[in-house]
């Protein structure tokens, strides 16, 4: 990342979950609309949630842009090495822009918030936001070899929305025994287990679903997706 990309990268990531954490933790828990246990569920939720998206879009976008009218994707095919790494290379660089995007969200939490996370629950939730940063730059690369460049900021508010409001980044999924319906669609979506997951191990006392079924899932999405990924993305390089 190039000191020029830095500050559009930090705008990316950071002002959105900065604002959901301080309206719906700090603002309704100061006045008394949420209960005052709600930080400590919101905050890993939101550390997942932009590992996860944060991932997607650093994927999704640049091969948008790659496989625009200018075709820059065929010099970086001009590599040697076989077209296939080309992808997984893709999907690693946009993971990490997650995983980056995700630990920034820890210290703001924690100078804006009055939460404490378990000490030995921190490798373990380190693991669940990398395999969570992965499944999101699978994720990224199906539509990213999916939508044309012209349909792009369509995508993001038909897809990414829905996403985001329905990953239980903000909401223990458990606690939705009430509205099976959209329990069951909350179930449909990886970015659900890197947040159960998270919280697993540093909000354990908040409802969850097990962490092992969590890493089950997420490693089963990125396999899945990362398989369809570049697929996808050898039926566009190859075009």
């Amino acid at each position: 990342m190039t000191g020029r990309e830095l500050p559009s990268f930090l705008a990316q990531v950071i002002i959105q979950p900065f604002f959901i954490l301080f309206i719906f933790a700090k603002v309704l828990g100061d006045i008394g609309f949420v209960q005052g246990d709600f930080a400590a569920v919101l905050l890993p939720g939101i550390v997942a949630m932009n590992g996860f998206l944060g991932a997607l879009q650093n994927t999704t976008l640049p091969l948008v842009l790659d496989f625009s009218w200018t075709r820059e994707i065929e010099d970086r095919l001009l590599a040697p090495i076989p077209i296939p790494l080309v992808a997984v290379e893709k999907m690693v660089f946009g993971a990490l822009r997650g995983l980056l995007a995700a630990v920034l969200m820890v210290p703001i939490g924690f100078l804006m918030l009055d939460v404490t996370w378990p000490v030995s629950g921190l490798p373990v939730a380190l693991l669940v936001v990398v395999l969570g940063s992965l499944a999101g730059a699978a994720v990224g690369m199906v539509i990213g070899t999916s939508v044309s460049p012209r349909h792009i900021t369509v995508m993001f508010a038909v897809i990414l929305t829905p996403l985001l409001f329905t990953g239980s980044a903000q909401f223990p999924w458990r606690e939705l025994d009430g509205l099976r319906w959209f329990q069951v669609v909350c179930a449909l979506n990886p970015l659900t287990y890197v947040s159960e997951g998270t919280r697993a191990v540093l909000a354990p006392d908040v409802p969850h679903i097990p962490l092992w079924t969590c890493l089950v899932v997420l490693v089963v999405s990125i396999a899945t997706f990362g398989a369809l990924g570049i697929k996808g993305f050898l039926r566009r390089a190859l075009d």
